[in-house]
Formats: C-alpha cells, sequence, structure tokens
C-alpha cells in the first residue's frame, strides 16, 4: 500500500507517491473533555495487551495478543472483526509463501474463516455481550516483515512494522466495516484505545515505538522494550541498527529522533527544527499534543515509498532538504486526534493536514483555487471515498484531496475571517478529541461560525 505526501524544502514540493478503560487526563486535551464516540460506534475503549519476542534481525515476531473491549451499541453484540492489515498487500498468500500476519489458538470466542483478503477474521463471542459489558479475545500472533521498502516492510538492516498489529475493527450506523486495502492511501478505521506492547528483541536492536517506552534486561544478548500508549488508535514499532537523538520542545514535548547511518545529516537537522517548531505551533492552533513524547524515524532510502504517519510515530523519508515532516506531525492532529472513517472520507485527514502544513509555511495561497484548474471529471469531488479512487480515479486522489482539500480550507479561512476559521477549528478539535469526526460535522462546525450561508461555498468546493 502506497501514500503520498507533500512536503516543501524550501517551496512546497510533490513528495514521491508512495499510517480500555476511560482515557486518563494526561491522553486529554488540558481543559477540555473528549467527545464520546457516538454509541453506535462498537466495540469500543478497546485495551490491547501484546507480548512478542523478535529474532535475530527483527523480521520475524510471535508471541500474544489480547485484546478488550466493550459493547457501546444498545443491541447486544455477537461477534468481534479483527483486522490485519499487514495481509493486504499479500492476500491469503500461497503455500510457500504465507500472509505476513498469521493468528492462530483463539480463546474468549470461535474464529470464522478469513475473508477480505486475508484482512478480517470475525470471532463468533461465547454469548452475546449487552450494552456497556466489556469481553475479551485471545489469540497468538506471527508477523513476518515482507521483503519490500515499505511502512511494513525492510530498508536495509531496519524493519518497519507499520499496520503490522491486529487491531479490532469498527461497527456502527453504516454496519460493520470492513473495507478493503485498495493499495494507495489509507482503509483504516479504529477507535482510540490504550496498548501496552511488550517487545523482547535482540539488544543489538534499537527499537522506536508508539507511546512511552521503558527498557531492561531480558536473556542474556536481549532487551525487553516496554511501550505504553494511551488514546490511541493504532500502534507501530521498528528495528534495527538506528542512531537517535532525543529533544525536548519549548513546548514540552519529547522529540525522539532515529535514523539510519546514510541519511544526511542536513535532512536530520532540518527535519528536527521541523518538527520542534511544527509540534508546538499545531498544539497552539489545535490543542497541545497529548502523548508526551513523539517519534521520528528517518531513512534516506525510502523513495519507493515516502511518508507516513502513526500516532506518536512518524517514518520519514529524509534527503538532505528534509522530509514532509510537518505534513507527517499534522496527522497527529487530524486522524490522530480527531479520528474518522479514513477508507469514507480520506479529505478529513489529508487536506487538514496539507492545510496545516501550508498555514506552518506561510505558503500564498490566495489564488489556489484558480490556480487548480478544472476538476478532473464531472465526478470529483473532495468528499469521495476510498471505493471511488479505486474504481478508475486514483489520480484524482491526488490532484484532488490533497491540493484542492487544502485550498478550499484556506477560501473557507478567507470565507470566515481568519481569527474565525483558527477558533472553530479548535473547537472542532476539542469536540472531537479522541473521538470520531464526519464532514457533516465539520460542516456544522463552519456553518456554527458564521452567519453566512455556506451552501454556495460547499457546492462550489464540490464539500458534499
Amino acid at each position: 500500500m502506497t501514500s503520498i505526501r507533500y512536503w516543501r524544502a524550501p517551496l512546497l514540493a510533490l513528495a514521491a507517491v508512495l499510517l480500555l478503560v476511560p482515557h486518563p487526563a494526561s491522553a486529554r486535551d488540558p481543559g477540555s473533555s473528549p467527545a464520546p464516540v457516538p454509541a453506535a460506534a462498537t466495540p469500543d475503549r478497546p485495551t490491547y495487551d501484546v507480548k512478542l519476542r523478535g529474532d535475530a534481525d527483527g523480521s520475524h515476531w510471535t508471541g500474544r495478543q489480547t485484546v478488550s473491549f466493550r459493547n457501546a451499541a444498545r443491541t447486544p453484540l455477537r461477534s468481534v472483526d479483527i483486522r490485519l492489515w499487514g495481509n493486504g498487500t499479500y492476500g491469503c498468500g500461497a503455500p510457500d509463501k504465507p500472509s505476513p500476519v498469521q493468528v492462530g489458538r483463539v480463546e474468549g470466542g470461535t474464529p470464522g474463516p478469513l475473508t477480505v483478503d486475508c484482512t478480517a477474521l470475525r470471532i463468533a463471542l461465547p454469548a452475546p455481550l449487552p450494552y456497556g459489558a466489556r469481553a475479551s479475545v485471545s489469540f497468538d500472533v506471527a508477523i513476518t516483515v515482507p521483503d519490500r521498502v515499505h511502512r511494513f516492510g525492510r530498508d536495509g538492516a531496519h524493519r518497519y512494522l507499520g499496520n503490522a498489529l491486529p487491531l479490532l475493527s469498527v461497527r456502527d450506523a453504516q454496519g460493520r466495516h470492513l473495507d478493503p486495502d485498495v493499495g494507495f492511501g489509507e482503509s483504516f478505521y479504529t477507535l482510540a484505545g490504550d496498548f501496552r506492547v511488550v517487545l523482547d528483541h535482540p539488544e543489538a536492536l534499537v527499537v522506536p515505538a508508539t507511546g512511552t517506552t521503558t527498557r531492561r534486561a531480558g536473556a542474556p544478548g536481549r532487551t525487553v522494550s516496554t511501550s505504553v500508549a494511551r488514546g490511541v488508535r493504532d500502534f507501530v514499532w521498528a528495528a534495527g541498527p538506528f542512531r537517535s537523538k532525543s529533544v525536548t520542545t519549548p513546548g514540552g514535548v519529547r522529540l525522539n529522533a532515529y535514523w539510519t547511518a546514510s541519511t544526511p545529516a542536513e535532512g536530520i537537522a532540518l527535519d528536527l527544527r521541523n518538527a520542534v517548531a511544527s509540534v508546538d505551533e499545531f498544539g497552539k492552533r489545535f490543542g497541545r499534543y497529548p502523548y508526551g513524547e513523539l517519534d521520528l524515524v528517518m531513512s534516506d532510502t525510502l523513495d519507493d515509498f515516502g511518508n507516513m504517519e502513526f500516532p506518536g510515530l512518524v517514518l520519514l523519508w529524509t534527503e538532505p532538504e528534509g522530509s514532509a515532516v510537518v505534513h507527517e506531525i499534522a496527522h497527529q492532529w487530524f486522524y490522530g486526534i480527531v479520528g474518522k472513517d479514513q477508507f469514507a472520507a480520506p479529505w478529513l485527514d489529508e487536506s487538514f493536514a496539507q492545510y496545516a502544513t501550508e498555514l506552518y509555511y506561510g505558503d500564498p495561497t490566495a489564488t489556489c483555487w484558480e490556480d487548480q484548474g478544472m476538476w478532473p471529471s464531472e465526478t470529483a469531488a473532495l468528499t469521495r471515498s476510498m471505493a471511488y479512487y479505486a474504481d478508475g480515479h486514483r489520480t484524482e486522489f491526488f490532484r484532488v484531496v490533497y491540493p484542492r482539500g487544502a485550498c478550499a480550507l484556506h477560501d473557507l479561512e478567507r470565507e470566515l475571517g481568519g481569527p474565525a476559521m483558527a477558533s472553530m477549528l479548535r473547537g472542532y478539535v476539542r469536540d472531537h478529541w479522541l473521538g470520531v469526526a464526519t464532514t457533516a460535522a465539520f460542516k456544522r462546525a463552519a456553518q456554527a461560525a458564521t452567519a453566512k450561508d455556506l451552501g454556495p461555498f460547499w457546492r462550489e468546493h464540490r464539500i458534499l
């Protein structure tokens, strides 16, 4: 699966085609409360307890995972769906080359057959779970890192395990979300939860990961890294002989930089400067970054893939002129903190992250809508789903969601006025903090910020 990320160094350029128990105060915006996930979105408040052992170079990880969850729906919950997104590119594999992510020995329910190209596993619960009650399922996990340069793949001696960990799928008023991995963009839809992931690995491997990590000595020659993350939608880690450095922003966010030996020093320094400045700026603009620390994992050989955001960790293709670090950090708010269905509404994170990036750099946008020219087709619209883009409209995804979406938000700022737009966006983030947003919710927030009828604006910008 590939994605595209915009970056600017120093001009905006296009990167190559290519991220419970109630949440504690530490995972919230100070002075605000998370908007509750709509009751129809279930199972919610998930907790993931994972213990995995890695082999000599981090290519294989085996262990066990337990997922606990609550039924937030008024109707009894009879089954849950586990998504194995790491199988998206490879499907069900072959007898001599099985899928990269496999589960087995399920407890707490009865597993059915793998579906959706072996990316979905339905587990029937032993008894219907009533509203508000909790249950859990456990299963063995075996992960083999694919031989490709990718967010779930290999980069020389380095391994990246993005979208590798099985996650709970969501069902809501639209039904079960069992969308396919279409090979570009993101198809993922998860609810914020808590993770405790214990990774037993060779001490020679440096292992950046989502959350706050503590390390202790394990068996001879091995280290046990325990990462705890609260209020996040996914968990990612990497493994390899990374070099590293940590800095703290003036706003108090710890940035942990990891890079491969060939990553240029100029790019590392530039990424760190932009990361320090942008995470604090976005915190002031949208609400304080809630996780305390953020990992930057950098390599100069990710050109066939690019950059990718995950909660608490961003994967960066870093050249001497830097990377898309600002765009990926903006995603910590738009998709990470303000969640949404990434398959149904890709614009709600990509357009917003690109808009935030252009604000950070102060890019001129006064004529951006006119500069875009005609729409690429009569059916193109900002609010199309990944199903539309996968059905013969792939180029529109890159032409519409990023530049047109960001420009529409700049135009909305001109419509509302700068202070009103800033206030509206901060309120929108606050109201959906660690929850799930929709296009309709955003349109309501924008309309509430002005006495003007925004109907003509939505129609002109094809925000349907």
